[in-house]
């Protein structure tokens, strides 16, 4: 199976919640479908979805919630 690193569209803010106190989207080990929500960006107070392009598993995430991300920046590593 073929490993693919999914990196941030877009510079902001990365949330693995929707809400504080709301479970993550995505956790290691989850499969996804295409379209599936893995996280949010906010960027200037909106907040962006991170949707699947391909379904598959949820192998690891390289930034944590809350963290600032750069546009291009590894965010999980998805096994299809």
């Amino acid at each position: 199976m073929a490993l693919k690193t999914i990196q941030a569209p877009l510079p902001g803010t990365f949330y693995r919640s929707p809400a504080p106190d709301q479970p993550s989207f995505k956790v290691e080990g989850d499969t996804v479908s295409v379209g599936d929500t893995i996280g949010l960006i906010e960027v200037m107070k909106t907040f962006v979805p991170v949707a699947a392009e391909e379904a598959g598993k949820v192998v690891a995430f390289h930034v944590e919630n809350e963290d600032a991300v750069m546009a291009g920046q590894p965010l999980y590593d998805l096994e299809g």
